[in-house]
Formats: C-alpha cells, sequence, structure tokens
C-alpha cells in the first residue's frame, strides 16, 4: 500500500484553492445538482453507490474509500445549460387587469460546477477522504418587462459543501463509511412590488373617514368602484414617474447534515452499496430592500423610500437513500444500476420571516404582524425517486466507453410557480475514460442531455401562510400564468490520480 505524505499535503492545499471557485447556480429538479462527477455522469450516476472507481467515492458512498489504495486525488468541472422559455406567459394585478410585458427571455444562464476529492489509506482498515463539491444549485432571472413580474424576478441559491469523510472494513468484502458535509449557502430572491392594493386600502380609510362610517360596506353605493378607479390611476401614475417599486432579499447560512455508507463485495464480480444522507435546514439570514416604495408624505401625496429590515429564508434539505449495484458480467463489460429516494416533501413553502417583529420598516409599512410571515410562497413538493441504469466497455487496458440513463422525478408537485418552472426528466449521458496504467493518471469525459417529459403550466395565486392552499384575499386578483419549454446539455472533465 503505497502512502505519500507530501503528495498528500499537496492535495489538501489543491482543495483548499479549489474552495475560492465558489460554484455557479443553475435551476435543476428540486435544488439537487446531479453533476457531481464526469467518470459517474458517464453512467448517468448509475450505481455510483456501489462503484468506487476514484475519490470521487467520496460524494457518493462515502464506504467506498476502502476499495481505494494510497492516495487518490480527483477534480474537473461539469458545465450545464439550460434553455428554460416561456413560450407563453400572461398575468394579472391586484385588480384583476393585465400586466402588459415580454415572456420573460431564458431565464437560466451557463453554470460550471467545479469539483475536488481526495482520500488517503491511513493503514488496510481505515481510510480517510475530503471533497469540496456544490450539491445544490438554481438560479432563474427574468427580463424586467416580465409580464409576471410581481411573482418571480432573480432566484439563486449557491451552496458549496466541504466534506470530510472516513471509512472502515472488515477486510472480508464489508466497508462502512461516514461523511459531514459542513455546507455555506447563499440565496437571493427578487420581484417586482404590485403597490395597488395599497392605493386602495389608502382610498378606501380616507373614504371611511370622510363618510364618518366604521365599516367599508356603508359606504354609499359606486364608491368602492370609484376609489379602486382612483387607486389604478394613482399606481399607474407612480410606477410612471417614480418606477416599480422592487424587493430584494439576500441571505447566507452554514448548515451540517451528515451521509452513511455501506458497501458490500459479494464476489469478485458483484457488489451491493447503500448510501443514505440525513436532512437538514439552511436558515438564510440577511435583510430585505425594498427601493420607491410609496409613502406619505404628509401634503395629500406619496414620494418613494427604501424600507429594509432584517429576515430570515427557511431552506429545508431533503433526506435521502440511495442504493446501487455493480456487476461485471465479462471481463470487458460491466452492468450498473441504482435508485435515489429523497425526501422532498419537507420543503412546504418559501417564507420571509421577520427578525425584527412589528418594529421593522417593512413590517411597519405593510401592517404585518406577530408571526406572518412578509412574503409567503406556498410550495408543499413531494417525495422523489431517481432511477439510473448504465453500463462500462472496457475496450482496451487504457480506453474504456460508457453510457447510461436516468428518470428523475420533479418534486414540484401542484403549486408550480414562475421561481421553479420544474418538471420530470429523461438523463442520457455518454462518457469516456483513458488511463495511463504505469503513471496513475485517469482523464473522463461526458455529455449528456436532458429531455424533459412535458412542458411546464404554471398557473400561480398568492396564498394564505394560514392556509395554504387558499389563495391570500389580501392579494386582490393577482395571478400568473405560462407554459414552459424545457431543454438542457452538459458536460463534464475529470482527472483522477492514484499515488
Amino acid at each position: 500500500m503505497h502512502k505519500n505524505t507530501n503528495v498528500l499535503v499537496k492535495a489538501i492545499r489543491l482543495a483548499t484553492l479549489a474552495a475560492v471557485a465558489a460554484p455557479a447556480t443553475v435551476m435543476a429538479g428540486g435544488f439537487s445538482l446531479n453533476e457531481q462527477s464526469a467518470s459517474q455522469m458517464g453512467v448517468a450516476n448509475a450505481g455510483a453507490a456501489a462503484n468506487p472507481e476514484n475519490a470521487t467515492t467520496v460524494f457518493f458512498n462515502p464506504a467506498g474509500m476502502s476499495q481505494l489504495s494510497g492516495t487518490n486525488i480527483s477534480f474537473g468541472a461539469a458545465v450545464l445549460d439550460i434553455d428554460a422559455e416561456a413560450k407563453s406567459a400572461s398575468a394579472r394585478n391586484f385588480f384583476g387587469e393585465d400586466v402588459p410585458g415580454s415572456k420573460g427571455g431564458d431565464i437560466a444562464d451557463l453554470a460550471v460546477l467545479p469539483n475536488f476529492y481526495l482520500t488517503h489509506e491511513v493503514n488496510d482498515s481505515i481510510d480517510v477522504g475530503f471533497g469540496i463539491h456544490a450539491p445544490y444549485g438554481l438560479a432563474a432571472d427574468y427580463d424586467d418587462d416580465f409580464v409576471g413580474r410581481y411573482f418571480a424576478d432573480k432566484t439563486e441559491l449557491t451552496a458549496i459543501s466541504f466534506s470530510p469523510s472516513i471509512a472502515l472494513n472488515n477486510g472480508k468484502g464489508l466497508s462502512m463509511g461516514l461523511g459531514v458535509n459542513i455546507m455555506y449557502a447563499e440565496g437571493r430572491l427578487t420581484k417586482f412590488q404590485d403597490v395597488r392594493g395599497g392605493f386602495l386600502q389608502a382610498g378606501i380609510a380616507q373614504a371611511m373617514a370622510q363618510a364618518g362610517v366604521s365599516d367599508p360596506s356603508l359606504l354609499p353605493p359606486g364608491t368602492l368602484a370609484a376609489i379602486q378607479a382612483g387607486a389604478s390611476a394613482q399606481a399607474d401614475g407612480y410606477e410612471q414617474a417614480y418606477g416599480t417599486p422592487y424587493a430584494d432579499i439576500e441571505g447566507d447560512d452554514v448548515a451540517v447534515n451528515f451521509r452513511v455508507g455501506f458497501l458490500y463485495e459479494l464476489n469478485e464480480r458483484t457488489q451491493f452499496g447503500l448510501s443514505a444522507q440525513t436532512g437538514t435546514e439552511f436558515d438564510l439570514d440577511g435583510d430585505v430592500k425594498i427601493t420607491k416604495f410609496p409613502v406619505r408624505d404628509g401634503q395629500g401625496g406619496v414620494s418613494p423610500t427604501t424600507l429594509t429590515e432584517d429576515v430570515t429564508v427557511p431552506l429545508a434539505i431533503p433526506e435521502s437513500i440511495t442504493v446501487g449495484a455493480r456487476h461485471k458480467l465479462t471481463d470487458t463489460v460491466t452492468v450498473l444500476g441504482g435508485a435515489t429516494y429523497a425526501r422532498w416533501g419537507r420543503f412546504e413553502e418559501l417564507d420571509i420571516n421577520s427578525r425584527e417583529g412589528a418594529s421593522g420598516n417593512v413590517s411597519g409599512a405593510t401592517g404585518r404582524t406577530g408571526d406572518t410571515p412578509i412574503t409567503h410562497i406556498t410550495e408543499k413538493w413531494k417525495n422523489t425517486w431517481q432511477f439510473n441504469v448504465g453500463g462500462i466497455w472496457q475496450a482496451t487496458p487504457e480506453w474504456a466507453f460508457k453510457a447510461g440513463y436516468a428518470f428523475d422525478e420533479s418534486p414540484v408537485d401542484q403549486f408550480v410557480t414562475a421561481r421553479i418552472p420544474s418538471e420530470d426528466r429523461h438523463w442520457l449521458t455518454l462518457g469516456a475514460q483513458w488511463n495511463d496504467v504505469a503513471s496513475g493518471w485517469t482523464v473522463d469525459a461526458a455529455v449528456g442531455t436532458l429531455i424533459f417529459a412535458d412542458d411546464v403550466k404554471v398557473n400561480e395565486f398568492q396564498y394564505q401562510h394560514d392556509a395554504p392552499s387558499q389563495k391570500d384575499p389580501n392579494a386582490g386578483a393577482s395571478n400568473y400564468t405560462g407554459e414552459y419549454e424545457l431543454s438542457a446539455w452538459s458536460a463534464a472533465i475529470e482527472v483522477s490520480k492514484a499515488f
């Protein structure tokens, strides 16, 4: 068993440098990113829990480190480009009036996802490892004149994980591994604000004071219709004069979860793996800033101001369990299969909660009190399955060729939103591997395409926090409908070295 302390130190330094390259985010099924390793991407991650080819097993199943000798490093990057564009889009404002604008353009940009993994054999029974990777990510960015701008503008989530791991084996074909994922995440949510409801409430309050009544229903006939028409005209004039108010929410947090894995070698041709990850939750602490918010100027008019308030955004990360199998049909052909179950049902809502109580500027201006969030979006995601199959053909001692297929369920269920227009998808991949046995260097390359099962249909309303399936009466007739066409391709490269 080859041990090299200098190599280990150099690899750790390289891992530290890799952390500087923060991964770009991208829209995905849920928040999870499949593109963690070119060697596994070549077979669509099929049997990854039972196929420890190199140091990337730190991510897929830490128990696999027990089958690697000496010191191993793997590093690389994946490129993912999703074309997500609305084929049709329309929206209504608070009063049910059509919102003018565009379909929002292509909302997903090219993303680059780097990764680095390291394993080191301490002795015949113990291996340790370390990984830096981007386990979760999300991004969508609409054009500013998007018709659904009162529902979504920018949505961003960037997460990077530092993952120390350890593996133990009993020398009889059974290994167990444990990994800790120390994750740092940054999030951002933005949208334009529809202020028509505020102008309406101000107009009703003024009319009630003038009429000396305590209930809007006691106002003279036709008064409410006249107030609504006036509020609509006021809001249009305000937006033309000052621009549309804009809400920008940012936050970050550190969270920890754990991964435990088992690997069992049935015989020299067949082995099975299992990897389970615990759930956790980010509490993205930051602030909300609303610019151009209309406030009364004391002279019967309104003027724009900037409101800020400290907030937190809870974000649930699911438990998951992965099983995998690897079987060598012949000396040159290997088949792989696996499945992953993820408990995305933990993600029930996307709320912006105040950390200042009713004393915050935004809460004071909007009348928010108690535990009611500043903003609520009903999500109610569902638990999902991913199924993978793949194969490897060792054409020569140096060259291997790979292919894989995965079916990936979308966790988004009945509450499809403009922020995450997701659908079930098929993932087809091809890969190639070159291995120089003498030097220990291996290079993997893979390409893949995502074929979405159907166009995504969005019919979004604002819902109540206490009754998540019921429309929020304070949002009036606000609504966004759209139909999205999704397609994507990906490519990855990975360099591995065994010392």
